[in-house]
């Protein structure tokens, strides 16, 4: 095969092809790369004989894939948002119905992967949702977390990044099997010594194959993943936007949080949690 240069888009033949990687270094000595998921929260290692240079045909098509899902759960979204204005609406005096705004709940999300943190902003502000990025190392973040809620005060909490199950450590309930599953739930530990309220403070945490079950009782209302599957780069947004947009009268289920994702119940999981949208009446004419 052509020689492997740090950024190629590669895949690996020993699985079949599944999934698109970037190289992001090269250990020319051992015989192997680390590879970052293009379109998943993933890191892995692999043999430098076994990846292949796919196509830039394939690697368009593989990029539409990831595209045209995203684009379904956004379509998905402003579809349920634009019935719940409608209801909303159905309840109000026609004077009132045009006067009402929307304060979704605020987000602070850490990710330990920048490109994928731009990503997940942009698409923030695609869906209304106001946010504040930080992009920290998963190791840095156990250590800065507390004095980033103490900045932006956020009612929403992602902490992200890349995961995995090491090369030949199957032992699922062994932190020490994760790359980084220690350091996500450090930082859930000590986001709950900040704010203990599962309600006040709401947390999603994890990558791919990150342990689901630690970072659930160190505190986390989401987390990924509990099948120790890959998860989707936009995971944590569209879980996020639920939480955002549903009414804190309301609890909403585990159930319809995991909807909202393209991985799907064996990638993301959690308990019920209050929802953190404020409806306020009336709009300023001056905005």
């Amino acid at each position: 095969m052509p020689k492997v240069k740090i950024g190629d888009v590669v895949a690996r033949a020993s699985y079949d092809r599944d999934v698109f990687f970037k190289v992001i270094d090269i250990l020319e000595d051992q015989g192997y790369c680390t590879l970052k998921g293009l379109n998943i929260r993933v890191l892995a290692d692999a043999p430098i004989d076994d990846l292949i240079l796919p196509t830039s045909a394939e690697i368009r098509d593989y990029k539409k894939d990831y595209i045209r899902k995203s684009n379904e759960s956004m379509e998905r979204i402003f579809y349920r948002r634009e019935l719940e204005k409608q209801r909303r609406f159905s309840r109000s005096e026609p004077a009132e119905s045009n006067g009402f705004f929307d304060v979704p709940g605020m987000v602070l999300h850490i990710d330990g992967d920048k490109e994928y943190l731009d990503l997940c902003l942009t698409t923030y502000k695609q869906l209304d949702i106001e946010a504040h990025g930080v992009s920290l190392s998963e190791k840095e973040q156990p250590r800065k977390i507390h004095s980033l809620l103490i900045k932006y005060k956020p009612d929403i909490l992602v902490i992200t990044g890349h995961d995995g199950l090491i090369k030949d450590k199957r032992n699922f309930n062994n932190i020490d099997s994760y790359r980084n599953s220690v350091f996500f739930i450090e930082s859930v530990r000590n986001a709950r010594r900040f704010e203990p309220s599962l309600d006040d403070l709401v947390i999603f945490a994890g990558a791919c194959q990150s342990h689901y079950e630690g970072i659930l009782r160190a505190g986390a209302n989401f987390a990924s993943s509990p099948h120790r599957v890959f998860i989707h780069a936009l995971d944590p947004v569209f879980i996020i936007e639920k939480v955002a947009y549903t009414s804190i009268n309301k609890i909403i289920s585990a159930k319809d949080v995991i909807d909202a994702t393209i991985t799907g119940i064996k990638g993301i999981g959690g308990v019920e949690t209050r929802g953190k949208f404020r409806e306020g009446l009336p709009r300023s004419p001056y905005e």
